[in-house]
């Protein structure tokens, strides 16, 4: 059985700190997002390197760079800290009630929204979201034309609030895909897709012919392409399943630029609902603030 009185405890308010500081890359900033001094940021990351006996940052000039206990650690911290404000919005928050009309990309729902989901309906049971998967395209009409409250987007860059980075790759049967025939057969989402677009510059930059055998607008589509032997395709690295693979640098095939995604939230008068939703999201799924 664990002491908990030899343990280091790690409390909110320090944790809450280290995730400040890493993200803003400075001490200094990091002051401002906790509404602390910058001697005192300082103070409270030294105390927990000590508590924990490790080096939690590497002090560069003015900036600071997490290290790779620092990630480690940064990993939990954000989990610890969602689950703390998950705890008291669930103790304290008043009921929430009403409709929330909510778009994302068919990848992104099936990637990172279920158990997001289902830990916003344990503290808002009252919400029904009404969720509405579709390409980023359709999405930002729809969100335009007033159709939808929150929407999370495929971006082109990943700076700036609500968003964050993703990286793409190839991916190609695990067994007889089809890596060297010219030219080379992809499967690819709608024309609009960023994915489909960052793949194709990739190519004509390093004059790989190429041609669209297969375009789908679901993943699972895309996905069957590829499982059969009969494209290769760019995607997300979690999209991997059974009978697929990453490639590798000895396959030939060039980088793909990264693209981002973004959270959204209606402007005007959002409800309560709306605005809860857009904020347990961005927390969820890490993105920038």
């Amino acid at each position: 059985m664990l002491d908990t009185n030899l343990m280091t405890q790690l409390s909110p308010d320090t944790l809450r700190t280290f995730v400040a500081a890493a993200d803003a890359g400075s001490f200094t900033q990091a002051a401002t997002m906790v509404h602390r001094t910058q001697s005192a940021v300082s103070m409270q990351v030294k105390r927990l390197e000590s508590e924990l006996a490790r080096t939690l940052f590497n002090r560069q000039g003015r900036g600071v760079a997490l290290t790779s206990d620092g990630e480690t650690l940064y990993r939990y911290a954000r989990r610890l800290l969602a689950l703390h404000d998950e705890a008291l919005s669930a103790i304290t928050a008043p009921r929430l009630g009403g409709k929330v009309r909510f778009g994302a990309p068919e990848d992104y729902a099936a990637r990172f929204l279920p158990q997001a989901l289902k830990r916003f309906a344990a503290v808002h049971p009252m919400v029904e979201v009404e969720m509405r998967c579709d390409a980023t395209p359709n999405l930002q009409k729809r969100f335009a034309d007033g159709g939808l409250d929150v929407m999370l987007t495929t971006e082109e860059t990943w700076h700036g609030p609500n968003r964050r980075r993703v990286d793409l790759i190839w991916i190609v049967a695990e067994h007889g895909g089809p890596l060297d025939e010219r030219p080379l057969p992809l499967a690819l989402f709608h024309s609009g897709c960023r994915y489909r677009r960052n793949a194709l510059l990739a190519l004509e930059k390093e004059q790989i012919p190429y041609r669209i055998a297969y375009g789908s607008p679901s993943m699972a589509g895309v996905l069957a392409a590829v499982q059969a032997g009969l494209a290769v395709a760019p995607v997300t690295e979690t999209c991997i399943i059974s009978g697929c693979r990453r490639t590798t640098a000895q396959d030939g095939l060039p980088p793909i630029a990264p693209v981002g995604i973004g959270l959204h939230l209606a402007p005007g008068k959002a409800s309560r609902a709306a605005t809860s939703l857009h904020a347990f999201m961005g927390n969820e799924l890490g993105l920038t603030v």
